[in-house]
Formats: C-alpha cells, sequence, structure tokens
C-alpha cells in the first residue's frame, strides 16, 4: 500500500489553528510568498481531513496519552531530566518552521539548558512535501558527524532549501565530509530508520506536523501526553508546570 494512503488525515484541526492570523494577506513578518504556500498547505490538509472524515475516522478532540521508545534517538539536553519533549517533526512543514523560529528557543532556554527537560527529535516526513524525507536522512547522515544538531536548525529555519544542493551547501558550512555526506544521503542509508519513526508516529495517533509528546522521563523514554500543532511557549510550560506538581 502506498505511503499516500497511510498518511490519510494525520492533518488535523490543531494545525490549522496554528496559521499565523491575517495569513490571506501579507502581514509584518510574512510575505505574498509565504502566506499562498501556508494557504495551499492547509488546503491540502483539508483535503486529507476530509478523507478522513469520509472514512469515519477518529476525533482529535480527546488527551491521547503516549508511551515512546527513544533508545537511540538524538537527544539535547541532560539524560537525567525529570521530563521528555519528543517531537515528530517535518523538516519542509512551515508550521515545524513557526514552533522552531517561536517556541524552541524558548524551551531550550527555560527547560533543556537548565536541565529539566531532555528533547528528542523523531521523523514524521509528509508524502506532500517533496523534499521532507531527503532533509529527514539528511540530518542522521549529518549525525554520523556529529553535526546533527546544527544541520537541524539550519533545516527547520529554511524548509524552502532543502534540495539536495542546498543540502550539501548545508554540509559545507559545517565543515562535514562533503563527500561522504552526499554519498550517505544519495544512497538512502537511513530511509528504513525514517520509516520506522513514521510507523511509531501511526502507532501514537500523531495527526500533523509537529506532534510532540510531553511527559515524564522513563529508562526508556517518554510517558505523556500527544500534543499537536506549532504550539506556543506558553502551552508547553503549563503543561510542564502542571507535571511538576
Amino acid at each position: 500500500m502506498k505511503r499516500f494512503f497511510r498518511y490519510a488525515g494525520w492533518a488535523a484541526l490543531p494545525l490549522m489553528l496554528a496559521l499565523p492570523a491575517g495569513a490571506q494577506q501579507q502581514e509584518q513578518g510574512i510575505t505574498r510568498q509565504q502566506a499562498d504556500e501556508i494557504l495551499n498547505e492547509l488546503r491540502q490538509i483539508r483535503q486529507l481531513l476530509e478523507k478522513q472524515i469520509a472514512q469515519g475516522g477518529a476525533k482529535h478532540d480527546e488527551v491521547t496519552r503516549a508511551k515512546v521508545n527513544l533508545q537511540g534517538s538524538p537527544m539535547l539536553g541532560s539524560k537525567d531530566a525529570p521530563f521528555t519533549i519528543v517531537e515528530f517533526t517535518d523538516y519542509q512543514c512551515p508550521f515545524c518552521q513557526s514552533f522552531h523560529l517561536k517556541t524552541f528557543g524558548d524551551l531550550k532556554k527555560n527547560y533543556i539548558d537548565t536541565g529539566k527537560v531532555r528533547f528528542y527529535s523523531r521523523d514524521l516526513p509528509l508524502d506532500f512535501h517533496a523534499n521532507a524525507m531527503r532533509a529527514a536522512q539528511a540530518a542522521r547522515c549529518a549525525n554520523d558527524q556529529g553535526q546533527f544538531w546544527k544541520i537541524r536548525e539550519m533545516m527547520s529555519s529554511s524548509p524552502d532549501k532543502l534540495d539536495m544542493a542546498s543540502l550539501i551547501a548545508d554540509g559545507t558550512q559545517l565543515s562535514l565530509d562533503v563527500n561522504a555526506f552526499t554519498a550517505c544521503v544519495k544512497s538512502e542509508k537511513y530511509k528504513d530508520a525514517v520509516e520506522s519513526d513514521v510507523m511509531e508516529a501511526m502507532r501514537i495517533g500523531a495527526s500533523g506536523t509537529p506532534s510532540f509528546v510531553v511527559g515524564k522521563s522513563t529508562s526508556e523514554g517518554v510517558d505523556g501526553e500527544l500534543m499537536v500543532g506549532a504550539l506556543p511557549f506558553v502551552m508547553f510550560d503549563s503543561k510542564l508546570k502542571d507535571l511538576s506538581k
């Protein structure tokens, strides 16, 4: 079965709520092209959601608990942190970019760098993003050379620059062995590993990108609550404070 059918209906309403206000017209900080790209994204999301509804898809208005094994996944922060956040990301997704630019910095400053939270990255490339699968594999190839988080930051900030030439430019800027990096990406060495993350996202009911599991750290990973969308820092802050009580 083609992966398109596996993804049908994933992009749920929380992502629609993440659309910047006034996206129908150019606003400060967003260009006409960016607004058009976001609107196109929402059209595709709506089509997928309508397919799910037509097929009797599940509702997404209730709290979803999830346990995720994170052994072997890239981690940022202290391994002994009491709480864990895992993000399922699509590097070509504008909502993932929004989370990275508007929320991740505050999370890192207030929780990751202070030893309260460990942050894991998992992959959820969507089929209608032509460069997302390649980017997910590129991050893993960079990880072979110890540069996962730096290339992740670069790709998350520029979802429109994920073609092979741009990835090679990123690798060059990071002083990677570019020949090895390029060969790794083109060979699709990590395709199966990325697909494994996709299957894990399906298992826990992730309904769009970005999706997060936020909860208490366990010896294997995290036991927490599924949260979907480009959520603001205040929502993560509130959830983590509740967990601390």
